[in-house]
């Protein structure tokens, strides 16, 4: 039973591409539709959301995979040249090259902005959109908050550091050329063409991305089947043990959701 259990987890393999790092990722083998977890900014596969849904996908006998972006985790690349447009590269490499059939993607944080870029990008993959704090847009939307002055100086320096306490440091470091390459992916300026059902999971107490954005994004999305779910004690991670259930129990309906739907 124990060498079972053991062999029901996941090891970590390579993605080899020709012209971009490979990528670490692990798959379980399983039904459709398959889950896909996306990690946030500075994150990898191996928190406490992303290994929570492996054994879920694997007490169900639905196929799962987790991954880190280049740069991220144990990916190959170098942090300080990503961009968003490589990040959503690569969640395209994983979908394309990994994943068969249909897919629900559970996107966290920056992840729930990149899965919005897959599901516009591969719509007959993507079967459903699951969002845990989605920052659609956030890190362009709060240096656009700054006053001109502040911006013209992180332009002069070529860098910005903003605060979280996600970072030892106090910190997190962004290039100026990383904020301009991701005003080219920003979503919230006009309709989303996404028609999937979509789920957006939000703290109320996230001091890093404003439940608000969850809102914004629901009404965007061209989808008819939008629910945003509040949590009103929920910090940023949503991570917490009933923040985790709920999580787990709105994959479970999708799924569900989906099984009649096919």
């Amino acid at each position: 039973l124990i060498l079972l259990v053991y062999r029901l987890k996941s090891s970590v393999s390579f993605l080899a591409r020709s012209d971009q790092p490979s990528l670490a990722y692990r798959k379980l083998k399983g039904r459709n539709p398959g889950v896909i977890f996306l990690p946030g900014f500075k994150s990898n596969m191996n928190g406490e959301k992303a290994t929570a849904l492996e054994d879920f996908c694997s007490s169900l006998g639905h196929a799962y995979i987790r991954f880190d972006y280049t740069g991220c985790g144990s990916s190959a690349g170098n942090f300080g040249e990503c961009t968003i447009g490589k990040w959503r590269k690569d969640v395209l490499s994983v979908l394309d090259e990994l994943a068969d059939g249909p897919q629900i993607l559970v996107g966290s944080s920056m992840g729930g902005w990149l899965m919005l870029h897959a599901a516009i990008a591969r719509p007959e993959k993507v079967a459903a959109l699951v969002g845990v704090a989605v920052a659609a847009d956030h890190l362009v939307t709060s240096f656009k908050k700054l006053t001109l002055e502040a911006q013209k100086e992180i332009e002069d320096k070529g860098e910005w550091k903003f605060p979280t306490k996600h970072s030892e440091d106090g910190y997190y470091s962004l290039t100026y050329n990383f904020l301009r390459e991701a005003e080219n992916h920003c979503v919230l300026n006009s309709p989303i063409p996404i028609m999937c059902p979509v789920r957006l999971i939000h703290g109320m107490k996230d001091s890093d991305v404003p439940w608000q954005v969850s809102l914004q994004v629901a009404d965007r999305v061209l989808s008819k089947d939008v629910d945003v779910i509040l949590r009103k004690v929920g910090q940023h991670r949503m991570s917490e043990k009933e923040d985790i259930k709920l999580l787990v129990n709105t994959i479970d309906d999708l799924i569900d959701k989906l099984a009649v739907l096919s």
